[in-house]
């Protein structure tokens, strides 16, 4: 039934096994790691994990960069630096990866799930208004829920598979209402809204280094933020919350082992010096997936908004009906082409029901009918 379509994609990736996205290794990863097995600094202090820093804060235009083990865990010290807790509530999306709501849970905040935009897949601007402006109310420059009356203190943000959100209509309305914005930028290096590059619109972003990202150290993340008692704060916690001291051993708060290893940071820092290559090649193929399902009645192409420039992490498609995206699925799958449906909605998810919601009528649309095809460097 999807015999051209199947095709093309081999075609394009000339592979017996084709998966949705592989890491890609074309530079001075094995001669980094070298030097830093030779150095014996392989754990989370090391010349690589400050370079990495660095060189990924000039990449972004940013202040600070605290790298950490994985982008969940960058995510949840960006929270709890931002002091958010149990006593709180936190907006975001429904169609995200399971670990955006996992951080916001592991502060003991209570998550509002709000729609989707259909053409961004990120957090809908009209759906955040609309619910700030009938759910909520201001006592003294802060926001609250009218039906909890607790503080709405954040609102994390995901850049879906790279494409930008509206983020800054996301946040002016956070601004408006005495809201901290936080973006989970995971998906998203190397994308730009209005020449700006996302994670650095909020009060803090968010990157994942994880194996299936655009760069990878085989795991890894990162916390950027230009506020600098913020980004102190944050590097405190993630190094276990340990006083500064040539000998002794004291701690102030409850901190977190999270800090990137200089082995990883090594590889990270290979990966970064060919960014430019690996954006360069995700355009064309992108580009080849645009031209090919032009005028396919079946599929229709997700391109980037205007002002925005997409990494295009992941290639998304809308898909006719839910018939037609489960059968182009298992065709795919029976040729060994790991395209995949998108994330079940997280307030689906049995420990996230009982949170409130907007009805989420157009999150059901994207979980139905969008699918992401093989998006690796080639």
């Amino acid at each position: 039934m999807f015999d051209k379509e199947i095709d093309f994609i081999k075609c394009i990736f000339n592979k017996e096994n084709i998966f949705l996205h592989e890491p890609c290794f074309i530079g001075n990863e094995k001669k980094y790691l070298n030097e830093c097995i030779e150095s014996g600094y392989v754990s989370s202090v090391g010349k690589f994990v400050n370079e990495f820093e660095e060189k990924l804060k000039d990449i972004l235009k940013t202040k600070f960069v605290i790298a950490t083990n994985s982008g969940t865990s960058a995510l949840h010290i960006a929270l709890l630096a931002n002091k958010i807790n149990k006593n709180h509530e936190v907006i975001t999306q429904s169609i995200s990866f399971v670990a955006t709501c996992n951080a916001i849970s592991y502060t003991g905040a209570k998550i509002i799930f709000l729609d989707s935009s259909l053409d961004t897949l990120s957090l809908d601007p009209l759906s955040l208004k609309f619910f700030l402006n009938k759910n909520t109310y201001q006592k003294n420059n802060k926001c609250y829920n009218k039906q909890t009356n607790r503080q709405i203190k954040a609102l994390v943000i995901m850049h879906t598979f790279g494409l930008s959100a509206y983020i800054e209509e996301i946040s002016n309305l956070c601004k408006e209402n005495n809201i901290i914005l936080i973006e989970d930028s995971a998906e998203a290096l190397g994308s730009f809204y209005n020449n700006k590059a996302l994670g650095t619109f909020g009060k803090c972003g968010i990157l994942s280094f994880n194996g299936n990202k655009i760069i990878t150290g085989g795991c890894g993340g990162a916390i950027i933020s230009d506020d600098e008692k913020i980004a102190n704060f944050a590097r405190h916690l993630s190094t276990t919350a340990k006083i500064n001291h040539p000998y002794e051993y004291e701690h102030d708060f409850i901190g977190y082992n999270y800090r990137l290893c200089n082995v990883n940071a090594a590889i990270l820092l290979a990966q970064l010096e060919n960014l430019d290559i690996y954006l360069d090649k995700k355009r064309k193929l992108a580009f080849k997936y645009k031209e090919f399902f032009k005028y396919n009645k079946n599929f229709r192409f997700i391109d980037e908004i205007k002002n925005s420039k997409s990494n295009f992490w992941l290639n998304a498609f809308w898909c006719k009906n839910e018939k037609i995206r489960n059968d182009f699925l298992n065709d795919a799958i029976k040729n060994n082409i790991f395209a995949r449906a998108v994330w079940k909605s997280l307030a689906s998810l049995k420990m996230y029901k009982k949170y409130q919601n907007d009805g989420l009528i157009n999150t059901q649309k994207i979980q139905n009918l969008v699918i992401n095809l093989p998006s690796s460097v080639v």
